[in-house]
């Protein structure tokens, strides 16, 4: 079984025991979260659920750790102006495992 779920404005596909890095949660390790914001719920290739925006389900997850990821440079130039940037940024995440999805 596999959902599809809603999480800071981007979509994750996740089975049971897939670790995923969404953005930073604001727990500790090891604790526990549950999600409601969950878009489809596909059983097998012949049996696919979709909500309307949302299904009446629940996908747990357990946080493992927190981390941030390689640093991403953009560099900008305008030729001929002696204009330039260059930024630097680094995404915050929490790493979690998919405890369990469960289907109402």
């Amino acid at each position: 079984m596999q959902a599809i779920f809603k999480n800071g404005g981007k979509q994750y596909k996740a089975e049971v025991g897939d670790i995923l890095l969404l953005d930073r949660l604001g727990l500790e390790p090891k604790s526990s979260i549950e999600i409601e914001e969950v878009l489809a719920i596909i059983e097998d290739d012949n049996n696919i659920e979709f909500g309307t925006p949302f299904l009446k389900a629940k996908v747990k997850l357990e946080v493992i750790n927190h981390g941030r990821s390689k640093k991403v440079i953009t560099f900008k130039k305008r030729r001929r102006k002696d204009s330039k940037t260059k930024r630097g940024f680094r995404r915050d995440f929490s790493r979690v495992r998919v405890l369990e999805i469960i289907n109402k």
